[in-house]
C-alpha cells in the first residue's frame, strides 16, 4: 500500500463500549471499567481525544436484558454522559443515539441544544427509530409500529426539530441595559407545525447553539433508513463485511444525498471496523483466537434473536442459518449478517459465533501496518470517507490503535496531527449553517 501523501481527510470515530465491543473483551482486559462509571467514561474520552478522534460516540437502546453486552445491559443515558464529558474534554465531537419513535420533537431539541452549548459547538445526533418490541412495552405499547410508521414519524420529528432549532435567528440574543431590551423578538420565531405526528407550537426554550443544529448522525441501512440519511444526515454510520459491499454502499448512498438535493461530498460515511491489532500480525491472530475461545454461543443466539425479531433456538445449530421474513427485526443488521452467512457458507452456530464476537460489524486482524493499509483502501478505493472504531477490549485495544495506527495514518498524510477547529461540525469538514 502507498505511503505518500493523499489529499483526502480520513475521520476517526470512537465507538464506545465501556468494556470492549467483544463479547469476550471484558474477560481478558488487566484493567476491567465499568459502565457506570463516570471516571472510566472520562479517561476513555480523555484518550479518545488526546488520539485526535473526531467523535466520541455511544449508542443506547431503550430496553435491556440478562442476554445483553455487559457494556449495555446497564449503562448511562447518553446525553447525561456526554454533558459530563462536555466539561472534561475540548475539542473531541460528542455523539448520542436518541429514538425517534420514543422521544418528543420539542423536549429532544432542547436537549441536544443544550449539550451543544455545553460543548462549546461538539454535539451530534445518532437518530434512531428503535425497532424491539421490548422497547414498545416499556412505553405503554404491546409491540413496535411498523417499519415504515416509525420512518414516516422520524422524518416529521425531523423536520419538526429543524424548524425549532432555525427558529432562533442570529443576533436573537442583544442585551442593551440603557433599553432594558434582552431579545430582539422578531428574531425568535414559534413555528406553528401541525401534522400528522406532531402538532408543535413553538419557539423553543433555547437560545440558537455554536453549531446551530448538532451534526446530525443516521445509522439505518433499510430503504426507508437511506432515504431518511440522504434528507438529513451529514454523517452516516453503517456496516460492511467486505471492500465491495461498502463500495456499493458508498455509491448507492451519494446518490441518495444527491437525489435528495444535497452535496454528496458534504455526508461523510463512516463504516464500523472492530480492528485486532497487535505489534505483530501473530500477537494480532493470537489475541483474535483467545478473544473467540470466550465466546458463549447461547449469548450468541440471544443477540441474533434480538437482531433477527425471532427465535433462532428453534432451529439446528448445525445446520443452515433460516430465512428471515421480510421487514422482520433491524432490517440493515439482519441483511448484513445472512449476506455473511451465505458468501461464506456458515452455520448458524458459526454465525452465532461471528454474531457474539463482532456484534455484525467487519473485523480486521493485524500489525498496524496491515490496519492502516486495509483502511486506506477503503478510503481511497470509495468505500469509506473515515471509520467508526470499535475497540475489542478496552482499554488495550483502544490503547495499541493510538499509540500504533493513528501515527501510522498520520506518517501517510491521512489523518490530521491536530484539531484544526473548535466545533465538530468544522472538524468534519462540513459547511456552516447559516
Amino acid at each position: 500500500m502507498t505511503t505518500t501523501a493523499t489529499s483526502r481527510a480520513m475521520r476517526l470515530g470512537l465507538f464506545v463500549q465501556p468494556l470492549g465491543h467483544h463479547v469476550s473483551g471484558w474477560r481478558v482486559t488487566e484493567k476491567l471499567g465499568s459502565p457506570t462509571d463516570i471516571d472510566w467514561l472520562i479517561e476513555i474520552a480523555q484518550k479518545a481525544e488526546k488520539g485526535l478522534f473526531d467523535l466520541f460516540f455511544v449508542g443506547d437502546a431503550l430496553a435491556t436484558s440478562v442476554f445483553r453486552l455487559p457494556s449495555t445491559m446497564a449503562r448511562f443515558e447518553p446525553l447525561t454522559l456526554l454533558s459530563a464529558l462536555a466539561v472534561s474534554t475540548k475539542r473531541i465531537g460528542l455523539a448520542a443515539t436518541a429514538s425517534t419513535t420514543f422521544s418528543d420533537p420539542f423536549s429532544l431539541a432542547r436537549s441536544f441544544s443544550s449539550l451543544d452549548h455545553i460543548s462549546r459547538g461538539r454535539a451530534a445526533w445518532n437518530v434512531v427509530t428503535s425497532y424491539s418490541d421490548d422497547v414498545a412495552r416499556n412505553f405503554s405499547l404491546t409491540d413496535m409500529p411498523g417499519h415504515a410508521d416509525r420512518y414516516a414519524r422520524a422524518r416529521e420529528f425531523l423536520a419538526v426539530t429543524f424548524k425549532l432549532w432555525d427558529g432562533w435567528q442570529a443576533g436573537a440574543v442583544a442585551p442593551d441595559a440603557t433599553t432594558g431590551r434582552y431579545f430582539i423578538d422578531d428574531r425568535i420565531q414559534p413555528i406553528d407545525h401541525q401534522g400528522s405526528h406532531f402538532q408543535v407550537q413553538g419557539p423553543l426554550n433555547i437560545s440558537r447553539s455554536p453549531q446551530v443544529r448538532p451534526v446530525i448522525i443516521a445509522a439505518g441501512s433499510s430503504g426507508d433508513g437511506q432515504q431518511l440519511a440522504a434528507a438529513y444526515a451529514e454523517v452516516v454510520f453503517t456496516a460492511a463485511a467486505s471492500l465491495e459491499e461498502g463500495q456499493a454502499f458508498y455509491r448507492a448512498q451519494k446518490a441518495r444525498v444527491a437525489e435528495a438535493g444535497r452535496k454528496p461530498e458534504q455526508v461523510v460515511i463512516m463504516p464500523g471496523v472492530m480492528p485486532i491489532i497487535g505489534r505483530t500480525r501473530e500477537e494480532a491472530v493470537a489475541t483474535w483466537k483467545s478473544l473467540n475461545q470466550l465466546v458463549d454461543i447461547t449469548n450468541g443466539l440471544n443477540q441474533l434473536s434480538q437482531r433477527f425479531g425471532m427465535d433462532m433456538s428453534q432451529f439446528p445449530l448445525d445446520g443452515p442459518v433460516p430465512e428471515v421474513p421480510p421487514g422482520e427485526g433491524n432490517q440493515s443488521r439482519v441483511k448484513l449478517l445472512t449476506d455473511m452467512a451465505k458468501r461464506d457458507n456458515l452455520t448458524l452456530r458459526e454465525l452465532a459465533a461471528v454474531a457474539a464476537g463482532s456484534r455484525g460489524h467487519r473485523v480486521v486482524v493485524g500489525s498496524p501496518t496491515e490496519i492502516a493499509d486495509d483502511l486506506q483502501q477503503w478510503l481511497e478505493q470509495g468505500a469509506a470517507d473515515g471509520f467508526n472504531i470499535m475497540p475489542a477490549v478496552m482499554p488495550e485495544q483502544l490503547d495499541l490503535f493510538i499509540e500504533l495506527v493513528i501515527p501510522e495514518l498520520q506518517r501517510r498524510g491521512l489523518f490530521h496531527t491536530s484539531y484544526q477547529h473548535t466545533t465538530l461540525r468544522e472538524n468534519l469538514g462540513l459547511p456552516p449553517l447559516d
